[in-house]
């Protein structure tokens, strides 16, 4: 009935208390978005519908009725109560409908009437807003006393002794007209509960598809399985927000909540009630899935695939966008690692995982992306998940490591034989190389597609056992023990319109450098003491324990990387610095580190292996602009060279060098003590800058070529830039001074004093005669560069400041005859 009564405590405007409960949300949700208090209020409809007169209240029996075990849902049917009073609206409302009222205004309440047949029972019930203003409602019991609030969200309210209660519906704040559905739904005896068969609960099943019509509370759903069954809970899809929750007998929730996609275990008995909302009461379509995972069923059969080309023992299938599942049923006869491929393109878009037989999961691509060890023998399900937006078809394979069936034919470790080439001819294929080792030999394997891919390998024993799991430092892996061992591998992407693909790959031991060329230290000043030759690996032969300078070289002389390893396999050294800790035998291996790199058996590189400390060095004056140079060649890809400089610790010098002068002719250099220490070995800070002599004297130059110049003759001189002797003085006059070149005099150097200098100079050289071009640099007293070095240039005019005091000048020139006129004057007066 309608009631207009403003005095009495069912007022039409609520009570501040009741907007206070409303608006801090006591209506219990369901399963109701994070933040439901903060939705928006409903956007009114285009047109308000009319009255609609209300059913027969349901029976009070307590039996719910099972209906459509089988099929498709249909809709629920809206359905209204008409009573006295201006709107029409009120009176009986039965459980699973939902009832309309077109018109509420002002501060009139519609008072509708709901009887529970059992004590205990809680009430699901929903109030939506059609149009117009906003409505909220009170239920009360017999005594008046106030259960529960109702709003857009669906409202839990629990009742206590069964009998009739009441709900009061008014506008929100009093004033205004509006339109509105409601409805209710027991939890304890629901006005029908569709059973879900056995055959539902199949990864087969294509799932229970229905409609819940606008307005409506709840749809009750019931089913029975055992306790502690495993349910893959698919999103229950459509375009609404379509939610529900599970409940046992004892009207208890656990973990199976169906919105998204995820795995519940069924606590309590049975039966099981499953309470299906749209969150926000709108009309929407919706599809039921919920298969077993435990003691799953409806899943095709995926025997156990051999190496290699698996053939005919493939699973494939399609599984569903937007995080649908598809499955595989496996069958173990033993415990023991398995490899799940997928083929790439799926591999992209779907994630998998293991479970066992009580719906346990056993592990997923993630943490088992190598392999995925099974506990026992038994039965096992393979889930793919589509993360895309299509549907995904796929192909899979599962080979067990266990077994040796389909490998290749054993192959040894010897470093001297050919690189293996395998061949996939199957995107879901799994390789699988058998070979010996004994306890502590120290394995690497190194890998290389043939075209554009990703060669995956790993280690395991005769068992299937993975090795070597965890990160190290050092190189390879380590066997435990003596026996047949195995590389497991493929590559893992798959051009759809390839039949075979390859990659090459190498099993060797770093402990057993069975077919490695020996070499022994050389000499500076003299090819390599390792010619060129094949084969990755060197052995080492080393007198004694210390340091040395060790590196290998291409025959164009391009630094070929390479690591030291002792007789244990552990690495020492990746650079030319290499230090061991006794004399003995050590093995470098080209790419060492480097397992995703196969180095062919005919590419062939030297190797330069010598004391670090250079010895029986040639002696060079420092006094290059004056003496001259000193001269040399690289015979041989990978020689060093070495100089001795008379020059005392403290001094500074520079390197001159022929501007012209390129490949083996500009050799890379640095300055070492005479322990050893390196003083300078930036590629160009000898160029660049002065080398300070630190250390112990004498010092050395160790000159290499750079890459890409494995021979040829070089020309070069060093100048000291901080003393003795005293160069020329550069007249101060606008003749200057003539220099004069030619391929064994290519720098001239010059003195300014103190008092023949302003504050700022400008320097002009101009060739007069000749080829060539030069740059200048321009020291203090205590050799430090002040200016340059410039560009070259045939004639050339550059300001400097300088210093108080003297100044040392130096002009570098390309090593061919030609003359220079150089001269120097205050930059604050103009040119002559």
């Amino acid at each position: 009935m309608r009631t207009t009564l403003s005095t009495t405590r069912l007022t039409g405007r609520p009570t501040l208390a009741v907007i206070a409960a409303l608006t801090t949300g006591l209506a219990t949700v369901l399963i109701g978005p994070a933040a439901a208090s903060a939705a928006p209020a409903p956007t009114p409809s285009a047109t308000t519908p009319a009255p609609v007169t209300a059913s027969a209240p349901a029976s009070p029996a307590t039996k719910t009725t099972d209906a459509k075990p089988t099929g498709t849902d249909s809709a629920t049917s809206t359905t209204g109560s008409r009573a006295t009073g201006p709107g029409g609206c009120g009176g009986k409302l039965a459980f699973g409908k939902v009832a309309s009222c077109s018109s509420i205004s002002g501060e009139e309440q519609d008072v509708w009437t709901v009887t529970s047949t059992v004590a205990q029972d809680t009430l699901y019930a929903r109030l939506k807003g059609v149009s117009g203003e906003g409505v909220s409602a009170e239920v009360t019991d017999r005594n008046g006393d106030t259960v529960c609030f109702l709003g857009t969200y669906l409202s839990e309210c629990g009742l206590g002794a069964a009998g009739t209660y009441t709900v009061t519906v008014s506008l929100y704040y009093g004033n205004g007209e509006g339109a509105y559905t409601l409805s209710a739904e027991s939890m304890r005896t629901p006005s029908e509960c569709d059973t879900l068969p056995e055959n539902f609960f199949s990864f087969a099943s294509a799932g229970r598809t229905g409609t819940l019509p606008a307005g409506l509370a709840a749809r009750c759903f019931k089913f029975s399985q055992p306790t502690g069954t495993v349910l893959h809970l698919a999103d229950p899809a459509g375009p609404g927000d379509v939610q529900g929750r599970v409940l046992n007998a004892e009207y208890q929730s656990g973990s199976c909540y169906v919105r998204y996609p995820t795995e519940c275990t069924l606590t309590g008995s049975g039966p099981y009630r499953l309470f299906l909302e749209e969150t926000y009461g709108n009309e929407s379509a919706y599809t039921l899935k919920m298969p077993r995972l435990s003691h799953a069923v409806g899943c095709p059969a995926l025997p156990l695939a051999s190496f290699g080309d698996p053939g005919s023992v493939v699973g494939s299938g399609t599984v569903p966008a937007s995080e649908g599942v598809s499955c595989q049923a496996l069958t173990s006869a033993a415990p023991g690692a398995v490899v799940v491929r997928f083929n790439q393109f799926a591999d992209q878009y779907l994630n998998w995982r293991v479970f066992d037989v009580d719906g346990r999961q056993v592990c997923d691509e993630y943490s088992a992306a190598r392999s995925c060890a099974l506990a026992a023998a038994g039965s096992y399900t393979l889930l793919a998940q589509n993360w895309n937006w299509e549907p995904v078809s796929y192909q899979v394979a599962v080979t067990a490591l266990d077994r040796g069936d389909g490998c290749a034919a054993a192959t040894g470790t010897a470093w001297d034989q050919p690189a293996l080439v395998v061949h996939q001819t199957s995107p879901v294929q799994t390789n699988c190389q058998p070979f010996q080792g004994r306890a502590g030999d120290r394995v690497v394997v190194y890998r290389a597609p043939d075209s554009y891919n990703n060669a995956v390998t790993w280690l395991v024993d005769e068992h299937g056992t993975e090795l070597c799991t965890e990160w190290s430092e050092d190189d390879g892996c380590a066997l435990p023990g003596a026996g047949t061992y195995r590389v497991i591998s493929y590559l893992a992407n798959w051009d759809a319109d390839r039949t075979d693909l390859t990659y090459r790959m190498q099993v060797r031991s770093l402990t057993d450098p069975t077919g490695c060329p020996t070499v022994t230290p050389g000499a500076y000043n003299a090819a390599p003491a390792g010619a060129l030759g094949t084969v990755r690996c060197r052995v080492l032969d080393l007198p004694a324990s210390g340091t040395y300078r060790v590196k290998a070289v291409g025959a164009d002389n391009y630094r070929q990387w390479a690591s030291v390893y002792d007789t244990a396999g552990h690495k020492l050294c990746t650079d030319v610095w290499c230090q061991v800790p006794a004399a003995g035998k050590y093995t470098l291996v080209l790419g060492g580190a480097a397992p995703d790199g196969v180095i062919d058996e005919n590419f062939r590189y030297a190797l330069a292996l010598l004391p670090w400390t250079p010895s029986d060095c040639r002696p060079v004056p420092d006094t290059g602009w004056r003496d001259a140079p000193v001269r040399g060649e690289f015979t041989a890809a990978g020689q060093y060279d070495c100089l001795q400089l008379g020059s005392p610790a403290g001094s500074r010098i520079v390197e001159l060098l022929p501007g012209d002068a390129t490949g083996a002719g500009a050799p890379g250099m640095a300055v070492v003590d005479a322990t050893g220490s390196t003083v300078c070995d930036s590629p160009w800070g000898i160029r660049q800058d002065p080398c300070q002599l630190t250390g112990q004297a004498p010092f050395s130059v160790v000159l290499d070529s750079r890459d890409g110049a494995p021979t040829g003759a070089y020309s070069l001189a060093f100048a000291r830039t901080d003393g003795p002797p005293a160069c020329p003085v550069l007249p101060a006059d606008a003749a200057g001074a003539t220099v004069t070149t030619g391929a064994d005099r290519f720098a001239a150097c010059f003195s300014i004093p103190a008092d023949q200098h302003a504050a700022r100079e400008s320097f002009t050289w101009k060739r007069t005669g000749g080829t060539g071009d030069a740059r200048i640099w321009i020291f203090n007293e205590s050799g430090i560069r002040y200016c340059g070095p410039t560009p070259y240039a045939v004639e050339r005019t550059v300001s400097c400041s300088l210093p108080a005091g003297a100044v040392t000048v130096f002009l570098e020139t390309d090593a061919v005859n030609a003359t220079y006129q150089l001269t120097h004057r205050d930059a604050s007066l103009p040119a002559a």
